[in-house]
């Protein structure tokens, strides 16, 4: 249990005031409207007081009882209990077992002497059923053995309503609407009246304890329970309220929400509502009356009223807060909405989340913090506040006053221990990258993203980089400031680029990429800049540097101009000439650059063309110097070149003729040679010179790609008649037959068979023999259905013409063409087989029926 300060007990009638020196007088019970106290004696007078209360100068609340006057009922027995009903200007008075009704002005019974008799004790119905606003409902219990009474309590008169008998006798009853809340000899139970339904509630013994039955709101009822606990019924028998736990001599109990004060021999305690737990001890002797009168709570002892004034909510809570109790202040912040308007309740609660927050992260409890802070809306500025030098310098941002907490900075918060100061740091980079995107950011976004990134540029964490290439809105000046202090440059480069300033950008990165300052953020930071270049829409920045990307790496750095999307490659001032231009100081830049323009892009110019052939050819003569005697392997610069002259009909033919002259490049002589349609020539290079027998039949083949068939009939004849003509070769008779054999339907046999010699043997030529039968019969059957298929047709079409011809047909100047709609002027016309007639010339004009568009009908 821990204490904090809910109430303060005020004396409100002295017993000088009250008795003066008579001790014999005793005070019975007492009943508060508005102002007006009442209070019954032992020797049947009643007291009116007027109450005044006023404020001291330290705040706390004082009261100031004035005797307006006092009345002897005329009986001889106390007076057991007062109750007012002010719509009435009455008192109802309780005295010897008679309710007498009281004038409150003068306290004189009233005229008619309207009273009720036989009443042990008794209850106003503050939840009245009648609806005439002019009369008190009064619950008592009879004098009777088990029997309850309604009454309707008027001005000036009295009426029964209802007598209601119980299972045992009644001790005590509250009343709200229909309901009757019963405290028997052993249970307490709830009684309907108008129904005569009841519900038992749970069991007690009247003599071993006072009864307690206390209606608290709408249809719920406070009970002194077994095992000292205060219990919650409501009207349907259900408790909706977990019970507090009060002394086993409780004997009265009050609400003042959100807290039950129970009464004892020896205290006053306060019990929260909420959580169940006691919050404040009073000590309080010989105190035995305890009510709440509409919000005001006042004890008594037989000799002096008293009042307990409840401290203001918000400074309880605040009570708590500071006592770092933050459950509680959060359960009674909850619980005070009820008292307090909404708006007003809405800024305070948003507040005391706020400082609750400040409370939990000074514990390191972040997660908890992290929730009450998002709960209460919190500028996120005075967490960021806590943190030296993290609000931009021009940040206009002053902490909330009163402050939510008690912290000059992070330092005073952390005592000065790194560890903490640390954990408290990642626990703000968090919160700030969560929140940065969500309204909390909404009009100080400066701030908070600035704040982000001095953090993790501080503890070198990979999100610097993340948060600088998405959309940001650190300031420059501070941010930059921050960045070049903890040498995180190339991060610095990409806040120059966010902000439009891509030479600043460009600058940082070569001075890093050339050693003049460090940072190791990024390894391939010179592929970096080249991609950047690549990109890069500042046509005059690509070019101040593209010398220094080639410099360091032609392969490379040429990707500037290779990778360059489309739409910039288009721009004048990356034209390919131009860029040629720059790279003839770069060879393998160029080469790489040509080959893009002619192989990727496939540009039909025969500059770029002859050009890289040209490369290639200087660099394949260069290898061969190089490597002059070491074998002549085809190497891949020699195999781009033999492609590019395969593939490509723009270079200039005689251009590289004259080049490759008088070189070992027999091959690449032996293409051009082709290109040029000197097919007798290439294949005399690659049969005399070379000797490459599968290479004159790859380039037969290559050579004739795409065109028709006789084509390459004509390259594979020439071939054939030069192994033939070469004389007795017994290596080129071979490569003869080895021809024939492979490449059977490529030759007109009848052609070869007179241009072998006549010693070769059928059975060196089986397979070209069979394979030319095979096709020279395969040709004539195919032959042969393509004729029968084309007689078929023709005596298809013939049919047509005898149908045609077998009907008549009458033209006339009235009939009109279905095409043109225009009349026949002459004999001539088109008759279609769905039997529509036409002009001759609309005929021409539109092939096809008139009513059917297709141009496939016949005529």
């Amino acid at each position: 249990m821990m204490n904090i300060k809910a109430f303060r007990l005020v004396s409100a009638v002295e017993r000088e005031l009250l008795m003066g020196d008579k001790d014999r007088i005793n005070i019975e019970c007492v009943e508060c409207c508005g102002k007006s106290l009442y209070v019954g004696t032992n020797d049947c007078f009643i007291y009116h007081f007027l109450l005044e209360e006023k404020t001291l100068p330290t705040g706390a609340a004082a009261f100031t009882a004035t005797k307006q006057l006092h009345r002897h009922l005329g009986f001889k027995k106390p007076v057991n209990e007062l109750r007012a009903a002010s719509a009435l200007s009455r008192l109802l008075v309780l005295c010897d077992n008679f309710i007498t009704l009281v004038d409150t002005r003068n306290l004189q019974p009233i005229p008619t002497g309207a009273r009720i008799k036989g009443a042990v004790t008794f209850a106003l119905n503050e939840n009245p059923v009648s609806g005439d606003p002019f009369c008190v409902e009064v619950c008592i219990i009879s004098v009777k053995r088990r029997t309850i009474q309604m009454f309707l309590v008027y001005e000036d008169r009295v009426q029964i309503v209802k007598e209601v008998s119980t299972p045992e006798q009644p001790f005590a009853v509250a009343v709200d609407g229909h309901f009757l809340c019963l405290a028997l000899t052993t249970q307490y139970i709830i009684l309907n009246y108008s129904t005569g339904v009841s519900q038992d509630l749970f069991p007690y013994c009247s003599e071993e304890k006072r009864p307690i039955v206390k209606r608290i709101g709408r249809q719920e009822f406070l009970l002194a329970g077994p095992g000292g606990l205060g219990m919650f019924a409501t009207v349907a028998g259900i408790s909706q309220r977990a019970p507090v736990h009060w002394s086993e001599n409780v004997i009265g109990a009050a609400v003042c929400f959100p807290y039950v004060i129970a009464l004892d021999d020896e205290f006053i305690t306060v019990h929260s509502m909420l959580d169940q737990q006691q919050k404040q001890t009073l000590p309080f002797r010989e105190g035995h009356i305890l009510q709440d009168f509409e919000g005001r709570v006042i004890v008594a002892t037989s000799k002096g009223v008293y009042i307990l004034v409840p401290l203001p909510l918000e400074k309880q809570i605040q009570d708590l807060l500071a006592s770092r109790r933050v459950e509680e202040a959060l359960v009674l912040a909850k619980g005070a909405r009820r008292n307090i308007p909404k708006e007003k309740f809405q800024v305070m609660y948003r507040r005391i989340l706020q400082q609750a927050g400040f409370i939990q992260f000074a514990q390191l409890q972040f997660l908890e913090a992290k929730e009450l802070f998002r709960s209460g809306q919190l500028d996120v500025r005075e967490l960021i506040s806590l943190y030296p030098f993290l609000l931009p310098s021009s940040s206009a941002f002053t902490r909330s006053h009163p402050p939510l907490h008690e912290y000059a900075d992070l330092n005073q918060l952390t005592q000065g221990d790194p560890e903490k100061a640390t954990k408290c740091k990642c626990f703000l980079m968090s919160y700030l990258n969560e929140v940065r995107s969500t309204e909390v950011a909404n009009g100080y976004k400066e701030d908070i993203d600035t704040a982000l990134l001095k953090l993790y540029a501080e503890a070198d964490h990979d999100s610097l980089l993340d948060l600088l290439v998405t959309e940001n809105f650190c300031l420059l000046t501070d941010s930059a400031a921050w960045l070049e202090k903890h040498h995180k440059y190339f991060a610095l480069g990409l806040l120059y680029h966010y902000n439009n300033q891509d030479a600043a950008a460009l600058q940082l990165w070569v001075n890093i990429v050339n050693g003049d300052i460090h940072d190791s953020t990024r390894s391939d930071l010179y592929e970096y800049v080249v991609d950047f270049l690549t990109f890069c829409s500042d046509q005059e920045l690509v070019w101040k540097y593209v010398d220094w990307v080639l410099q360091k790496s032609e392969e490379v750095g040429v990707q500037v101009f290779t990778k360059r999307p489309l739409d910039e490659r288009q721009k004048n001032s990356f034209s390919p000439n131009d860029i040629i231009k720059c790279l003839k100081k770069y060879p393998k830049a160029l080469v790489k650059y040509l080959e893009h323009l002619v192989i990727d892009r496939r540009l039909q110019k025969e500059e770029y063309h002859t050009h890289l052939a040209l490369l290639y050819l200087e660099e394949v003569l260069r290898e061969r110097t190089s490597a002059s005697g070491k074998g002549t392997e085809v190497t891949e610069t020699q195999a781009k070149l033999r492609s590019l002259l395969q593939k490509s009909d723009l270079y200039r033919v005689h251009f590289l003729i004259d080049k490759i002259q008088g070189t070992s490049l027999h091959m690449e002589r032996a293409i051009l040679h082709g290109k040029l349609e000197e097919h007798g020539k290439a294949l005399h290079v690659l049969v005399q010179e070379l000797k490459d027998f599968p290479a004159a039949e790859d380039y037969c083949l290559w050579s004739s790609e795409g065109r028709d068939a006789p084509y390459r009939q004509r390259l594979f004849h020439t071939l054939l008649a030069l192994y033939l003509n070469a004389g007795p070769d017994c290596e080129l008779v071979v490569a003869a037959v080895d021809l024939l054999n492979r490449h059977t339907a490529e030759f007109d046999a009848a052609q070869v068979l007179q241009l072998l010699p006549d010693t070769w043997s059928v059975q060196l030529l089986c397979p070209f023999l069979t394979g030319a039968v095979r096709s020279s019969l395969h040709t004539r059957r195919m032959t042969q259905v393509a004729l029968g298929l084309a007689k078929a047709e023709n005596l298809i079409y013939k049919y047509d013409k005898m149908k045609l011809k077998g009907s008549s047909v009458r033209l006339s100047d009235k009939k009109v063409c279905q095409m043109c709609q225009n009349p026949f002027c002459e004999s001539a016309f088109v008759r279609y087989p769905n039997g529509g007639l036409v002009h001759t010339h609309c005929a021409a004009s539109r092939p096809g029926s008139p009513d059917s568009p297709g141009p496939g009908s016949r005529t």
